[in-house]
C-alpha cells in the first residue's frame, strides 16, 4: 500500500483544505505507487505564510548558534537515515542508488557546514571618521521565506535553500516539486523530530499553477529562491519584482566540456561520461556539449562511444544498473522531440541511441538510451537548448579561441571544464569561460557545500546558493549598519558645519 503524505504546517500534518490528492509514481516501473500526497491550493499557502510569519518575530530572536544547534541536531538525525531516505530518493526520482545515497550525503554536509555559520554570521567593525563614534554592521533575517524547488535533486537542493534560511533566521514556506514529494516530506520529518519550533518550517505539497503562483503573489513572503527552468524563473521575476521582494534565481545549464589535443583522453572519456550520463542527463551541470580539437576528435569519439556502449540500464536499486530512468513521460518526450529535431533538419550523425529504450526490464519505466550526436555544428538547437536527458553533442575546434567562442555561443552559463596538460590553456580558459563555475582536468559536475554554486547570463541573477564567500548566506540576510556616537554632542559627516552663523 502506498503511504498517504501530509502537509507540515504550523508543527502540524494536516491535509490539503480542498482533501484533494495526487498520486507519486516510480519512474522505473510506473505500476508502483510511492506516496499519495495532497494537492494544494492558494488556502494552504495561507495558513502556511500566516503561521511562518507569526513564528519569524520569536525565531528572529533565537540566538544564531543556537538555530545552528538545531541544524546539527537535523545533521546527525539525516545520517542515521541516510541510507532509507536514499532508497525513497531512487524509487521516486529514479537515478541510482550511490548518486540517490549521495544527494542525502550532501544534505547531511550541508547541515553540518551550515550550523556552523550559527557561529559566522559575521559583520564588520568600521573606524569612523568622526572622533568618539563607532561603526558596524550586523547581518539581520528578512522574514518568510518561499522555497520552489526541483525534482532532480529531492533532498539537496532544499537543503541548500532551508538550512541557510533557517540559520540565518528566517521562517520557511516549502514547496517541492510535484514529482518528489515523498522523499521532501521524509526530509521535513527530521526537521520536526529535531524539534524545530511550529510555524518555523511549512510544507505545501502541490502544483506550480496552485502552490507556486500562491507563494509568489502572497504580500508577506518577502524572499522567494527557486531552482528550475528558465521560463518559470522568469515568473519568478515578474511577480516578486513589482513588490520589491528578495529573489534567487538558479535556472538552466548548457554546459561545455573542451578537450585539446595534448589531453589525456582517456580521463577525458570518463569525465565526458559521468558528465553527459551520470544522472541520466537530469542535472543543470550535465556536460551536454563536448568541444574536442581536430587532431584528436575521432579518437576520442571512438573511445567516447565505446564507454557509452557498455553503460546498463535499469532500475536504480540494482547494484549493475549505471542509468536509471528519466523521470516522467513528459521528459521522454521532450528528449525525443529534440532527437526528431537534430534527425530530420539537423542532419546530425547519431553515433549511439536516439530513442526510448526497451527490452527486459525497462518497458514499464521512462528509460531512454545513452545518445551521443557528432557532425554538430554551434547553431544546431541540440547544441543551444538545455535537454535535460541522457545525450551529448560533440563538436569539432580548431584551436583554443575557437573551442571558448563556441563555449560561450549559449545563452545559459553555469559549468564547464577543460582538458589540457598546457596550464596556459588551462588559465586562459578559467578565464574566459563565461560560466560561474569552471573546472580543469575533471567533469562539469562536483560542488561541493562550502563553494557557492550559481551562474551566469540566463542561468541566474547574481544570487548563489551553498557556502563560501558570496553564498547562501548573502541571499538570505540584509546588512545592517549600526552607528554608535559616544561623543555627547551631535556630530555631521563629511565636515558639515551646519546650523552655525
Amino acid at each position: 500500500m502506498p503511504v498517504h503524505y501530509q502537509n507540515y504546517i504550523n508543527g502540524k500534518w494536516v491535509d490539503s483544505v480542498s482533501g484533494k490528492t495526487f498520486k507519486s509514481f516510480n519512474p522505473a516501473n510506473t505500476d508502483e505507487i510511492i506516496g499519495v500526497v495532497p494537492a494544494s491550493d492558494h488556502r494552504d499557502v495561507y495558513h502556511a505564510v500566516r503561521a511562518a510569519k507569526k513564528a519569524f518575530e520569536q525565531w528572529r530572536l533565537v540566538p544564531a548558534p543556537k538555530r545552528g544547534d538545531l541544524l546539527f541536531e537535523v545533521a546527525e538525525r539525516l545520517k542515521k537515515e541516510k541510507e532509507r531516505i536514499g532508497d525513497i530518493v531512487c524509487k521516486e526520482m529514479g537515478k541510482v542508488k550511490k548518486e540517490s545515497h549521495g544527494d542525502v550525503q550532501e544534505a547531511i554536509d550541508m547541515a553540518y557546514y551550515m550550523a556552523g555559520e550559527g557561529r559566522r554570521l559575521f559583520g564588520d567593525t568600521v573606524h569612523s571618521e568622526l572622533p568618539n563614534k563607532d561603526i558596524k554592521t550586523v547581518r539581520v533575517p528578512i522574514g518568510v521565506f518561499g522555497l520552489i524547488t526541483p525534482w532532480n535533486f529531492p533532498v539537496a537542493i532544499p537543503a541548500w535553500k532551508i538550512l541557510p534560511a533557517l540559520v540565518c533566521g528566517n521562517t520557511v514556506v516549502f514547496k517541492p516539486a510535484s514529482l518528489t514529494p515523498c522523499v521532501a516530506t521524509e526530509f521535513v520529518k527530521i526537521f520536526d523530530d529535531a524539534g524545530i519550533p511550529p510555524g518555523v518550517l511549512n510544507l505545501v505539497h502541490g502544483f506550480g499553477t496552485d502552490v507556486g503562483e500562491a507563494i509568489l503573489k502572497h504580500p508577506d513572503v518577502r524572499g522567494v529562491s527557486f531552482t528550475g527552468s528558465a521560463a518559470v524563473g522568469r515568473r519568478v521575476a515578474e511577480l516578486c519584482g513589482p513588490r520589491f521582494a528578495k529573489f534567487c534565481l538558479e535556472m538552466g545549464g548548457k554546459n561545455v566540456i573542451i578537450i585539446m589535443d595534448d589531453a589525456d583522453l582517456d580521463l577525458a572519456v570518463e569525465g565526458c561520461i559521468w558528465a553527459g550520463f551520470g544522472t541520466t542527463g537530469q542535472r543543470c551541470t550535465a556536460g551536454s556539449r563536448v568541444v574536442v580539437h581536430k587532431k584528436v576528435h575521432d579518437e576520442f569519439l571512438k573511445k567516447f562511444v565505446a564507454a557509452a556502449k557498455k553503460l546498463k540500464l535499469g532500475d536504480g536499486l540494482d547494484k549493475d544498473t549505471d542509468i536509471g530512468p528519466l523521470v516522467s513521460q513528459d521528459a521522454v518526450d521532450k528528449v525525443q522531440r529534440y532527437m526528431d529535431i537534430a534527425k530530420s533538419k539537423d542532419k546530425v550523425t547519431f553515433m549511439c541511441g536516439g530513442k526510448k529504450a526497451k527490452g527486459k526490464g525497462l518497458d514499464k519505466g521512462y528509460f531512454f538510451e545513452p545518445t551521443i550526436l557528432a557532425n554538430v555544428k554551434p547553431h544546431h538547437i541540440v547544441a543551444q537548448e538545455e535537454i535535460f536527458g541522457p545525450v551529448v553533442s560533440v563538436l569539432k575546434t580548431n584551436d583554443l579561441y575557437d573551442a571558448l567562442e563556441i563555449a560561450n555561443s549559449v545563452q545559459y552559463g553555469l559549468s564547464a571544464s577543460i582538458f589540457t596538460k598546457n596550464i596556459q590553456y588551462a588559465h586562459i580558459a578559467a578565464r574566459e569561460l563565461q560560466t560561474g563555475i569552471v573546472y580543469i582536468n575533471t567533469s562539469t559536475i562536483g560542488a561541493e557545500v562550502h563553494t557557492p554554486f550559481g551562474g551566469v547570463k540566463n542561468t541566474g541573477n547574481g544570487h548563489r546558493e551553498a557556502g563560501g564567500q558570496g553564498g547562501a548566506i548573502e541571499t538570505y540576510t540584509e546588512m545592517k549598519v549600526i552607528n554608535v556616537d559616544y561623543s555627547g554632542k551631535i556630530q555631521k559627516a563629511q565636515g558639515i558645519d551646519w546650523g552655525k552663523k
